[in-house]
């Protein structure tokens, strides 16, 4: 059971110049810890339901190419991409960029966008949840034809693509490892099976509702003929891993018995402390869990 660190919030400190160094300072001692990977949010605003709209956030791919310049080992990625937020193409080369800084860590996360008051208050088009679920299978598309040794067109219902270049195409192999993050039933675990190789679902509704969601995704693939085994199943766990260590630790077991081989946890704390913690307190006893 691998570990990842969802860092989501800018706002301990308090002070905006102790952003960076705070971010460092976690970043890289959660991967001294054995941390596998390290993802951050894809907003402008910070998420109105949980904080104020008005607390620090920074834009996502510019965080991970300052943590990729700090780490050597953890995957980077962005949890998720919010497909609206970027041309496919120029999303494609961004995830291509960081590959090849980070010497091939990236993860492309990407998910439909939700988050509307960002999109009005910053002039990002909004529009049907059917289509942004349109546009997000045609950004798959993109994305993988970008990934390979077709540079010729892409012409969707959504979006023309006159040359689909791509130098240097990214060092992982065969191309940036793709994480559709969500849990709906009708689309989102579709195109999981379609065109994923991890998906990302939300632990709220604890491990029956993923068992579920698992079940629902075995049954896509099925209708797909893709073969269930060859995705990475990942969760956010929705409890602190310090506050409740056992606890904690018996649901990721209930996990892994799922077949889940990466929890995501979030920071409650000054983000230095949690990273600390988590080397001190919960991996040594996390690589007991198969």
């Amino acid at each position: 059971m691998k570990l990842g660190l969802h860092y989501w919030n800018y706002s301990t400190p308090a002070e905006p110049a102790a952003i960076a160094p705070t971010l460092a300072e976690a970043a890289t001692t959660a991967e001294q810890a054995g941390v596998a990977s390290f993802t951050v949010m894809d907003h402008f605003f910070q998420m109105d339901a949980v904080f104020a709209a008005e607390e620090p956030m920074l834009e996502a791919y510019t965080t991970l190419g300052y943590v990729a310049a700090k780490t050597q080992r953890m995957t980077l990625g962005v949890l998720v991409t919010g497909v609206m937020y970027r041309y496919p193409g120029l999303l494609a080369k961004t995830v291509s960029t960081l590959d090849v800084l980070s010497g091939g860590r990236a993860r492309l996360g990407i998910g439909a966008s939700w988050y509307e008051r960002e999109q009005l208050g910053l002039g990002v088009p909004v529009v049907p949840v059917a289509e942004r679920f349109e546009r997000l299978e045609e950004t798959l598309r993109i994305c993988l034809q970008m990934w390979s040794a077709d540079d010729g067109p892409f012409n969707g219902q959504h979006y023309q693509l006159a040359e689909t270049i791509n130098s240097p195409q990214p060092l992982s192999r065969p191309h940036p490892p793709i994480m559709i993050g969500g849990g709906g039933e009708k689309k989102t675990l579709l195109l999981v099976a379609r065109y994923a190789d991890a998906c990302n679902l939300f632990g709220r509704g604890g491990t029956d509702d993923v068992a579920r969601k698992l079940d629902v995704l075995r049954g896509h693939c099925a209708t797909e003929g893709r073969d269930y085994d060859t995705i990475e199943k990942t969760v956010v766990a929705d409890r602190s891993p310090l506050d409740d260590t056992d606890g904690f630790l018996a649901e990721v077991s209930a996990y892994a018995a799922l077949g889940v081989t990466e929890v995501q946890v979030t920071p409650d704390r000054h983000p230095v402390e949690f990273a600390q913690r988590l080397g001190d307190e919960v991996l040594p006893r996390l690589a007991d869990i198969g």
